[in-house]
Formats: structure tokens, C-alpha cells, sequence
């Protein structure tokens, strides 16, 4: 059991909460299930003495410093990060200056719930294998795959620009779409804007400025796909 925090391997996972080297960090139990779930094996796996599972044992006072969760966590993963070589359909959501990781990891969780084919990220983005955006897609990085683009040619049509009160309400369900989402306060360039075959909006009340990147995309997987949604009896 792992009792000095100046043991090797738990420094090392200290830094990669900071500096990701190909690899990320998951903390807490249903993020590794998540994990297996999705047949990810770990590099690495850090438990406390009571977490009843494999792994290598640390003193739960030093993982829990170890930890970025406020409350500590009994099991923490290192998994190799895994990018898709480019955006494949039918649905794809790309996000362009999407800063926020919370946003990042909440769109993979949608993307996750409403069947999405991968999640492309454009310039600006942050970083989808970093601590807070993995908490947020609560094992959803696992299972939908991530790619990054530097251009909106990358990425398949037909292409959707998301704009507030521009062009028409989105309308689905829709066969094959990619729905390209920017940050809330900038909205997406007006070169992205242009690259893209349509441009729709989410229609919201006139008093509401705008809705958040992580809320107007996932309004807008519903849409394209609510054909296979089915309704609550």
C-alpha cells in the first residue's frame, strides 16, 4: 500500500490532473464502470483499502489529495486518451470556441443520451479528457467518440450553424445532419457561419438573450432525432 506522498506513481498522477501527457485522469467509481463498461482498460488504477476493487491501494488520505473532487473519491483511474482519425454520421456535433470543460462534458453526455456518431472539436475548445469535462459526460467520453477539426470543410454535410434568431427554427427529425455549436457570448465565427449548407435557430422567449453551448445542443440533438423518441405512455 501506497503511504508516502513522495511515492512515484501517485506524483505522477498528481500532475496529470494539470498536464495530460496522453493520458486522463477518472475519478470515482461509476466513471470506471463507465470505463469497462465501454471496454476501456485502465493504465493505472489507485484505490483506497475499503474500495473492494483491483488496483494499486493508496492510504485514503493521500488519494483523496490526490483527488480534484472536493470529497475525495475511493478509486481513481489513468486511461490512455483515444481520438477518432475524423467526424463520422449520421449525427455529429461540432463545437467551435466551446472554453468551458463543464459545456464540453455535459454535449458528450448528451451526445451519448440522444445517439450522436461523435463529437468534433474545433479551435477554442477545451480540452474533453481534462478532470472537469470527464465528470461532466459522466462516462459518456467512454462511448462517444471525439476528434478534433481546425476547419468546417472537415467536417460532414449537410452542416447546421446554430445562431440565435438567425435563419429558421431547427425542424427534425432529420436522416444525417452535423450541428455546429459556438460559445455562448461569441457565437461562431462568421467564416464557420458561411461554410455551412443551413443556418437555424432554437426558437427561445424574446425576454431569454441566449442559452448556454451545452443546453442549445442538447435542445438541438432532440430535434434532429425526436422521430426516434419515442413518447412516455
Amino acid at each position: 500500500m501506497i503511504t508516502s506522498p513522495h511515492n512515484d506513481k501517485l506524483k505522477d498522477l498528481r500532475k496529470l490532473a494539470k498536464k495530460r501527457d496522453g493520458r486522463f485522469v477518472a475519478e470515482g467509481e461509476d466513471l470506471l464502470d463507465a470505463a469497462t463498461s465501454a471496454g476501456w482498460e485502465a493504465v493505472d488504477t489507485f484505490v483506497t483499502p475499503d474500495a473492494g476493487r483491483a488496483g494499486t491501494v493508496v492510504d485514503a488520505e493521500l488519494l483523496a489529495k490526490a483527488s480534484t473532487l472536493g470529497s475525495g473519491t475511493r478509486a481513481i483511474g489513468v486511461y490512455e486518451q483515444r481520438w477518432a482519425e475524423q467526424a463520422t454520421g449520421p449525427l455529429v456535433v461540432a463545437l467551435w470556441g466551446v472554453g468551458d470543460p463543464g459545456n464540453v462534458g455535459t454535449i458528450l453526455r448528451g451526445a451519448l443520451a440522444f445517439g450522436a456518431t461523435s463529437v468534433a472539436l474545433g479551435p477554442g475548445c477545451a480540452d474533453p479528457f481534462g478532470p472537469k469535462a470527464v465528470r461532466a459526460s459522466m462516462g459518456a467520453i467512454f462511448h462517444v467518440p471525439v476528434t478534433r477539426v481546425q476547419t468546417i470543410d472537415a467536417l460532414p454535410a449537410p452542416r447546421i450553424a446554430l445562431v440565435a434568431r438567425a435563419g429558421a427554427p431547427l425542424q427534425g427529425p432529420l436522416d444525417q445532419a452535423t450541428l455546429v455549436v459556438g460559445a455562448e457570448r461569441t457565437g461562431l465565427p462568421a467564416e464557420v457561419v458561411a461554410g455551412c449548407e443551413h443556418v437555424a435557430h432554437l426558437p427561445i422567449a424574446a425576454a431569454s438573450e441566449s442559452l448556454n453551448a451545452a443546453m442549445a445542443a442538447t435542445i438541438a440533438m432532440y430535434e434532429v432525432t425526436k422521430r426516434v423518441n419515442q413518447p412516455c405512455p
